[in-house]
């Protein structure tokens, strides 16, 4: 069973500087669960089928002029069977002005009563997305999140492959660290994972033989970076010697995470073998692949052709 996430309405009201109209509870005691709002017009006219009342309701200007065109007790009676329900928050866009009895009755059933300036599709497809990245399913990985020509490189393999001095060499190269060690991933999206590092340990290296670094200070702060989405997963690990690697490319890869299939690829690591140097080389190449020029499908391509006219 997948595990449930939520998120507090005080970090709602602080991130999009929400008017608090009306609120039951201290800010950080009321929980969001669910990534999905609603605008309620359905509900106006008292459809409740497939309504969902942990969703934050989303009122707008063609909501609230439906409302007022209604008859005075037909509008009370649609807002309070609407208020009844106890949605988890409801937020009025454009700087609509909340009528008494509107916050009469959100004080009466204990429904957080909110305001913003800003219009509704704006705010809403901000308020989505917010959500999405902090609700979503989640799971923490050994290993380490560079940024490498604006690609999210997850570096994977065993411990003491050399993951943290492959990053250390990238940042001397001018890239950016995400997280050392320990790797929390995020889905946001049908497609996009992101990757973070917790908090207590953000921005440090752990280096074999030295200890503890703080990127941060000795790189400066153009070294590090909050959060990266993962384009590409790259597996280190031990050469081993009569094992065939991939030399042409053409096998397509992936790795599994969070139900999103992400490009993969292996790297065997040796002495004298530069990794940042074919990091970089990889993350340009997964890029122009992304951008729907494949360099081993086109080279394969070529060859046949040679071939089939060498054979005329």
């Amino acid at each position: 069973m997948e595990e449930s996430y939520t998120v507090t309405m005080e970090k709602v009201i602080r991130e999009f500087d929400l008017e608090c109209v009306y609120l039951p509870d201290l800010p950080e005691n009321i929980k969001i669960s669910c990534t999905r709002v609603n605008r309620p017009g359905l509900q106006m006219v008292g459809f409740y089928d497939h309504y969902e009342q942990a969703r934050v309701q989303i009122i707008g200007k063609v909501e609230n002029l439906f409302l007022k065109s209604l008859p005075t007790e037909e509008r009370r009676q649609r807002l309070e069977e609407f208020y009844r329900s106890k949605p988890v928050g409801v937020i009025y866009t454009t700087s609509i002005e909340i009528s008494d009895e509107t916050v009469e009755l959100a004080e009466k059933y204990g429904v957080p009563l909110l305001r913003t300036s800003k219009s509704s599709s704006d705010f809403m497809a901000a308020l989505i997305a917010f959500l999405n990245v902090e609700l979503g399913p989640r799971i923490t990985r050994h290993g380490v999140l560079v940024e490498v020509y604006g690609e999210g490189i997850l570096l994977l393999g065993d411990s003491g492959v050399g993951k943290s001095e492959t990053a250390i060499e990238l940042l001397k190269r001018g890239h950016r660290l995400i997280a050392d060690d320990a790797v929390e991933i995020k889905r946001v999206s049908a497609t996009t994972l992101v990757g973070r590092a917790p908090e207590i340990i953000r921005h440090y290296v752990e280096l074999r033989g030295i200890g503890i670094v703080d990127v941060r200070r000795l790189f400066g702060m153009g070294a590090v970076k909050e959060t990266e989405k993962i384009d590409l997963v790259i597996n280190l690990e031990p050469w081993q010697d009569g094992k065939m690697y991939d030399r042409l490319g053409l096998d397509e890869e992936t790795t599994d995470i969070l139900g999103i299939k992400v490009p993969s690829i292996v790297l065997p690591v040796c002495p004298g073998r530069n990794l940042s140097v074919v990091i970089e080389v990889a993350a340009m190449n997964n890029r122009q692949k992304r951008m729907g020029y494949n360099t081993s499908v086109e080279f394969n391509k070529r060859l046949m052709e040679s071939m089939g006219a060498g054979s005329l």
